[in-house]
Order: structure tokens, then C-alpha cells, then sequence
């Protein structure tokens, strides 16, 4: 190992599936230099993932006692965060959650005193959906006089958990923020006809368990309606209450995410499109490797840290993410007006 553990730039990295692995990987291609700890219920996969990473990363506790405690711990791997993430910032150690769950994100959100009070930040959903949309929506509105509605959809899953996931989001309650109230409607209704980027395409879409209505009207104060919607076929719909026929694919397909926003320029109503087409475990990995590479850099303040929030420095964390290789698609055309 060499010193920047010791110098401040100890990443640990909790969860070594289709989301930690690549994580891991984007941290060190990064050009600071930052060790790495892994953290996965399962030493085989450990070991494998550590092999590949090369002499920068190691097993937590491969040093015994007096190891240095790292400056950050990113939490991807499918169990609740809560309670790591507690101990994380009473000890004063930051944290980054790909969390998507809706009952444990809004878990999260209250640590915000915590983390305030031990001079520690605490990054909440920094996934594809949530996190890159939060990013994306906040990059559209600021080309718009007033934000009033920012819709989201996600195609995809990640790794196995990812797809579980995305099945009992189907199953369960979509929450959606209408007129600066939250709404509960049955997921796996109000189908709506969303454009990904190619070679995604159309696709059916509907309500679901997601996060972002829960965080975006936190990082938006202003909007006024915020939806989310995953693509579904009719068995996702119909076998959502039931357990998974097949099982999930260890690496998931091909993802996307679309973010459109709506609001006013020049007395006119206007509509932006932006989206991604990427593997969902990748995009979810740069996302949490660039905020994770941002408290390393002492970028973020104490405190909770939503992607999307005013404060941050989005343009500069898009660009992060672009020259890590991901590729955003925006609707060049003729913008979108209406006189709703």
C-alpha cells in the first residue's frame, strides 16, 4: 500500500457484487490517488475482486489493529444502510449510499443532524435512479426561468439484488409528488409511452416504488410535481406480488434513464429531455465514484448531500462522469412548447 491511507484518501467500499466491483474500479482509474478497502460478506469474492484491483486495495482488517479508519465508506451492497451508515458518522466518517429503497433512503435523510454534528457528509442515493437523474434534472432546470414538474423513468436493472429490486417495486407503492404533496398510487399503474435513447427505444413505463419523488422535491424546493416510472412487460406487472420466476441475471442488461423537466423561459412553457443508455450496475458506479472521489477532495459540506441539490457543483460532477466514459443524449430538436 502506499501512503494515502495515511494522508486522508482510505476508501472503503462495502459490497463487492455488480455495483461494488466496477465502483472499486472507477475509483482507482481516477487520477487522485486513493486506496481502497473491500467489504463483502463473502472472502472468495473478496479475494477475486482484490487480485484484480492489485496492490491499492486490501480486505478490511488485512492489517490488523491500528489500521487507519477510512475517509469514506460507500455502502453497495443490497442490505439496509441504516445502520452502517449510523456508525460511519458518529465516528466521523463520511458516507456514500447507492441505496434505492424507498423506507431506508428515507432512513438516511435523517441523519443529516448526525452527520452535521461529527463534521461528517452523508451522500443519500447516489445511484442511477436515484442520483444521475437528480444530476441531469438539476443541469435542465438551470436552463429554465422557473422548474414547476420533473418526471424520471429508468429502464433496467443492475446485479441480481438490483433486479429484485426493481420486482418488488413493482409490487409495491409509487409515490409521486403532486402539487407539493406526496401522493400513493398502486405501482404498476398510469402506463405512460417513454423515448430512451438508443438502442433502448420506446418502452411502456409505470408507477413504482422509487426514490426519486422522495428526494428530488428535497433538491428542488420549487417544483411542484416530480414522477417516477420503470419499464415493465405485462408478466413484471402481473407476477410482481409473487416471487421471481427466473432467476436475475448476474450482471443485468442494458439500462437507461430519462429525465425530462418542465417549466417556463421567456413566458413560454417548455419541456427539456435528457437520458442515458449504460448498463445500470456502471452508471450507478460512476455516480457513487465520483461523489465518493468529491469527499476525498473535501468537495461536499457536513451534512446530508442529495444529487441534484443547489449547492453542489453539478456541472463540474457531470463532466466527471462524461470523462469516465459515460454518454448523456439530449432531445436537440425542436424544444418542446406548450401553452399548458
Amino acid at each position: 500500500m502506499n501512503s494515502a491511507a495515511e494522508t486522508g484518501r482510505l476508501v472503503r467500499v462495502v459490497g463487492a457484487g455488480a455495483v461494488g466491483a466496477r465502483l472499486a474500479r472507477a475509483i482507482l482509474a481516477a487520477e487522485i490517488s486513493v486506496d481502497l478497502e473491500i467489504d463483502d460478506v463473502k472472502p472468495d469474492v473478496t479475494r477475486a475482486l482484490i487480485t484484480g484491483l492489485g496492490d491499492r486495495a486490501r480486505a478490511v482488517g488485512e492489517l490488523g489493529v491500528g489500521q487507519p479508519d477510512p475517509a469514506v465508506v460507500v455502502l453497495a451492497r443490497p442490505k439496509s444502510h441504516i445502520e452502517t451508515a449510523s456508525k460511519a458518522l458518529t465516528a466521523g466518517i463520511s458516507v456514500v449510499s447507492v441505496c434505492d429503497d424507498v423506507d431506508d433512503v428515507r432512513s438516511l435523510m435523517s441523519l443529516d443532524r448526525l452527520a452535521r454534528r461529527n463534521n461528517a457528509t452523508i451522500v443519500v442515493g447516489a445511484a442511477m435512479s436515484p442520483g444521475l437523474s437528480g444530476l441531469v434534472a438539476r443541469h435542465l432546470a438551470s436552463r429554465l426561468e422557473r422548474l414547476d414538474e420533473i418526471h424520471v423513468a429508468i429502464h433496467g436493472t443492475g446485479g441480481p439484488e438490483c433486479a429484485i429490486q426493481h420486482h418488488r417495486a413493482l409490487g409495491g407503492t409509487a409515490l409521486g409528488w403532486t402539487d407539493r404533496a406526496w401522493m400513493e398510487r398502486p405501482a404498476g399503474s398510469g402506463r405512460e409511452l417513454a423515448w430512451f435513447p438508443e438502442p433502448i427505444g420506446a418502452k411502456d413505463c409505470y408507477r413504482a416504488e422509487m426514490v426519486d419523488p422522495l428526494v428530488l422535491p428535497r433538491a428542488f424546493p420549487e417544483v411542484e410535481r416530480v414522477s417516477a416510472r420503470m419499464s415493465a412487460t405485462r408478466r413484471d406487472r402481473l407476477t410482481a406480488r409473487l416471487p421471481m420466476l427466473t432467476p436475475p441475471h448476474p450482471e443485468g442488461g442494458l439500462g437507461g434513464l430519462r429525465v425530462e423537466v418542465r417549466g417556463h423561459r421567456n413566458g413560454e412553457r417548455i419541456a427539456l429531455v435528457a437520458g442515458l443508455a449504460e448498463r445500470t450496475a456502471v452508471a450507478t458506479a460512476h455516480v457513487a465514484a465520483v461523489f465518493a472521489l468529491a469527499l476525498v477532495r473535501n468537495e461536499l459540506t457536513p451534512g446530508l448531500v442529495l444529487p441534484g441539490d443547489a449547492v453542489l457543483d453539478t456541472e463540474r460532477l457531470l463532466d466527471r462522469l462524461l470523462a469516465a466514459g459515460l454518454v448523456m443524449h439530449e432531445f436537440v430538436g425542436t424544444e418542446s412548447r406548450s401553452s399548458w
